[in-house]
């Protein structure tokens, strides 16, 4: 029934978006190649749907944002497991990652597409930086923040490394680092058509500029609402994930 709520309130609000859109089109002066109605980009949906463009570009930003995505989080995930458990040695590192945290990826890819050149690899750098950072941090906080109880008892049944980490420290840290998680999902994904828009040739990054040079606003708003569906769709995704998980774990209803 949760799920269904669920779905009947996406569906509400995408249709009150589209009245709104549908309202904002009608009682505007700007010319319609300018700024289409909802119809207008259904059917270049439709277009790009009929001659395979469309599924050409999610498959190729898919590709760049699970390279990326992946790779950072289990890298970001690992080493905060480990600099969680070394608070000293974090004292030192924490400088240098508040100093970098709050530059934005963006900012790298000039220096990325003169490493890189031009491709997948500046897209996968940029949302790999995009999401290392929330995880890191979130997963160094969950870390130090774990109950002292789970460490004694483990110590008195004889756990140690690597079984205690990934038997009772990362489980028992799951439900925080799951928080930074989700969030560098929806930064990565952010920065991923940033990223196509300036350092690929392809992807849906690449489809709103191309779109915007040949001055399809149609085909340029119609990308915008798949980029904004596929966000959703990723992110109830993770968050089944997640539910399996802590489900296996005896954490979840």
């Amino acid at each position: 029934m949760k799920k269904l709520l669920s779905l009947k309130n996406i569906v509400v609000s995408l249709a009150i978006l589209i009245i709104i859109w549908q309202i904002l089109f009608s009682v505007s002066s700007y010319d319609k190649a300018l700024f289409p109605s909802p119809k207008m980009a259904l059917d270049a949906l439709i277009e790009m749907i009929s001659n395979g463009k469309l599924f050409e570009n999610i498959r190729t930003s898919m590709y760049r944002f699970a390279a990326g995505y992946i790779s950072s989080v289990v890298i970001a995930v690992v080493l905060g497991l480990i600099l969680g458990r070394l608070p000293k040695v974090f004292q030192y590192v924490n400088p240098a990652v508040q100093l970098l945290r709050p530059i934005s990826p963006t900012a790298w890819m000039p220096f990325i597409v003169l490493l890189f050149g031009i491709g997948d690899v500046p897209a996968i750098v940029i949302i790999f930086i995009a999401a290392f950072f929330p995880v890191l941090l979130s997963t160094v906080s969950a870390v130090g923040g774990i109950d002292p109880i789970y460490l004694k008892v483990s110590q008195n049944f004889g756990i140690k490394q690597p079984a205690l980490t990934w038997k009772v420290i990362f489980p028992a840290a799951f439900p925080q680092i799951a928080n930074g998680i989700h969030l560098a999902l929806g930064t990565a994904w952010i920065f991923l058509v940033a990223g196509e828009m300036v350092g690929a040739q392809s992807g849906l990054g690449y489809q709103i500029i191309d779109a915007r040079n040949n001055i399809r606003a149609d085909i340029l708003l119609a990308t915008i609402l798949v980029i904004g569906v596929m966000g959703i769709l990723l992110d109830s995704l993770l968050k089944l994930a997640e539910r399996l998980i802590l489900r296996s774990w005896g954490g979840a209803e």
